[in-house]
Parts: structure tokens; sequence; C-alpha cells
């Protein structure tokens, strides 16, 4: 049996304290009878002794104040078991959408093999569920959901000329992210992770600091750093999705992106900030979402797994109810027997007039 409300249990110890006043109580009313005269007489006097009903009301009253507080505990006991089924896990893909993703270092581009991948990892990570998040100077969510091809198509018709400020805002896109799994009732009960897929730095914001509150909340952070310090240039791409050219500066130099040592303490301080939160640094030519695909995969079938756990039932009812019986029991309780009660409050016969005439009669001298 366990305890819904374990520390009502302490309450109990207040019967005892019924108890203890019910004692004094006792003994003032002896002293009081010593008081008023000589207890001999006084018992004399007495039609019947009710020391012995009192103490029954009394043991009754402090057996339900016991029972009351036991309830008020929940006690429960474990009536079978379920299966849970691996839908306790929620995962929210963060993926950048900045200029820098067509770089072509991961061919055919940063960002079209991300969304590959991680369309991919959505269809493996079966009895999961999704959020997503695309960002670059500002994010935009797809809430959680357990339609994970609705997800991946909300990442797949993107681009990153869809979006509508440039830039890499980390931190905006984590604290939406964060903002998501708040939202959802059932996710403060799930395993809770946050993949951020990015090649560049936020220069604005404090990541960091947004992924040691989701540490503190219990999420887990994986982050996916796509390029290092050697310098891509960024294709120029049209509405169409081919490319152009590559992008320049005002001055026609052309624009290229790697990732600064402090983007890469950066990125690697959000994972560390979380527990069990890695950082993947993609290969060339990779991006390194599958490896963590495979560790997601791995944990969902051990410790994620379906599992078997007791299913318990509240039985306050069953110690409530007896503390009320008790308690009627208690209120039933007189102090003298019933007998005495109805002779006590059984009328005088009235005399009829003529009846009364004649004893005046009587008692009227001669």
């Amino acid at each position: 049996m366990i305890f819904g409300a374990p520390v009502f249990l302490f309450c109990t110890a207040l019967a005892a304290l019924v108890a203890v006043l019910l004692a004094l109580g006792a003994i003032y009313r002896r002293r009081a009878a010593q008081a008023f005269g000589d207890l001999e007489r006084i018992e004399a006097l007495r039609t019947s002794d009710p020391s012995v009903r009192r103490a029954w009301k009394a043991v009754l009253l402090v057996m339900a104040t016991a029972l009351a507080f036991f309830a008020a505990a929940r006690p429960q006991y474990g009536k079978g078991t379920r299966l849970v089924p691996a839908t306790n896990v929620d995962v929210v893909l963060v993926l950048d959408y900045s200029k820098s993703m067509y770089a072509r270092d991961v061919e055919p581009s940063r960002i079209f093999r991300a969304k590959v991948e991680v369309a991919r990892l959505v269809k493996e990570l079966e009895g999961a569920r999704f959020a997503a998040v695309a960002f670059a100077g500002e994010p935009m969510g797809f809430p959680l959901t357990a339609d994970g091809a609705a997800v991946a198509q909300f990442l797949r018709q993107l681009d990153p000329n869809d979006m509508p400020i440039g830039g890499t805002a980390i931190a905006r896109a984590l604290t939406l992210a964060r903002d998501l799994l708040k939202r959802d009732p059932k996710s403060s009960e799930h395993k809770r992770i946050i993949l951020l897929v990015t090649d560049g730095e936020d220069l604005e914001g404090d990541p960091a600091g947004v992924a040691r509150q989701l540490g503190a909340e219990g999420t887990t952070v994986h982050v996916v750093q796509i390029g290092g310090r050697t310098p891509e240039r960024i294709p120029e791409v049209g509405e169409d999705g081919r490319v152009v050219g590559f992008r320049t500066d005002r001055n026609g130099k052309p624009l290229t992106t790697a990732l600064t040592v402090n983007g890469e303490k950066q990125l690697a301080a959000i994972a560390t900030s979380t527990p069990g939160g890695e950082i993947i640094v993609a290969d060339k030519g990779t991006t390194g979402i599958d490896r963590i695909a495979a560790d997601l995969r791995k944990q969902m079938k051990s410790e994620l797994a379906e599992k078997i756990e007791t299913v318990y039932a509240d039985v306050y009812y069953y110690p409530l109810g007896l503390a009320i019986l008790l308690l009627v029991a208690e209120a039933l309780i007189t102090d003298a027997p019933l007998r005495i009660l109805r002779r006590r409050a059984a009328p005088k016969p009235i005399p009829r007039a003529g009846e009364r005439k004649r004893k005046e009669a009587r008692r009227v001298p001669a």
C-alpha cells in the first residue's frame, strides 16, 4: 500500500491529542464534583453511572479522528499493471535557415541535407512527438504533435530565402522551443529533447543562458554544428532554387561563412548546460544528424522503451466511511440509559376537572 498524500499521516497524532483532552475533561469533571460536595452523596443521587458510556464515546471519537486523517492521506493499493508505450518522448527540431546554410560543403547544400536527415529522423523515431522551430533573425514554430509527417513537411517547405529577417538568433529559437514544450500539458511528464542544427553563432542574445534554464527544467539540448573554421562561400539562390552566383558584400568581395572560436565555445556551452546534452561537429560532407538519431533510437529501445508499471487505486473511502459511522455511533450514545431518559421525558398525567374539585374538597376542613 502507498499513500498519495503521506503528510496527513503525521496528522493522525491529533487523535492522541483528542484523547488527552477527553482525559483532562474527565479529571476536571471529577474535581468539580468534589468541590460541589461529598462524592458518596452525589453518587447516591445519580440514577446511573455515565463513566462507562463516556469512555466508549471517547474511544469512538479518537478512532474516528485517526481514520479521518488516514483517509486524507489517500491510501492506495496496486490493483494490476499496465503497459506504458514509448510515447513519452518529445523532440523539438530547431533548424537554422540563415543564408549561410546554402553553403555547399555538404552536398547538395547544408540546408537541403539537413532537411532530408531531419525527415528521416522523424520517420525512424516512431512513437515520439515532434515540434519544430525554423529560425534566422526571427524564429517561427510548429507545435508539438504526434503527426511527425506534418512537422517534416513544415521544415521541408521552407528555405532560407523565405525567412523575413536574416541572422542567426539561436537564443530566440531556443526560447520558442522552450515555450512550445511548456504549452503542451503532457510535456512536463515526458522526456524532452531539443535538437539544434546550426552553422553559426548568436551575436545578439545569450543562448547558453537559455540552455541553462532548459537544463534546470530537465530538458536536454543536442547541438549539431555544421561547418567549422574553414571559410565556405555562400551561394546566391534564386526563387526557383537554382544557384545564380555567389553572395558578395558592398565592395564586391565574396561572402563566406566560418565559425569563430567563440562561436564553437558558445555551441559547446549550449549542449553542456543541459543534462546529457551532446555537441556533434559535422565531418566534411555530413551533417551529423544521423549520429543523434542513432543515439535517440538506442534510448527509445532501452530506457525509453515500453515498460510495465503498477496501477494504484484510491481506497480512501473505506476509512472515511468507517470514520463517519463511528461519529454517528458516538452521537447516538448518551450519558444515561434510554429507559431513564424516557422516564424523565414522560409527561405527568393532567387530572380532569371533576377530579381536581374532589381533591380540593377533601383538603378543605369541615
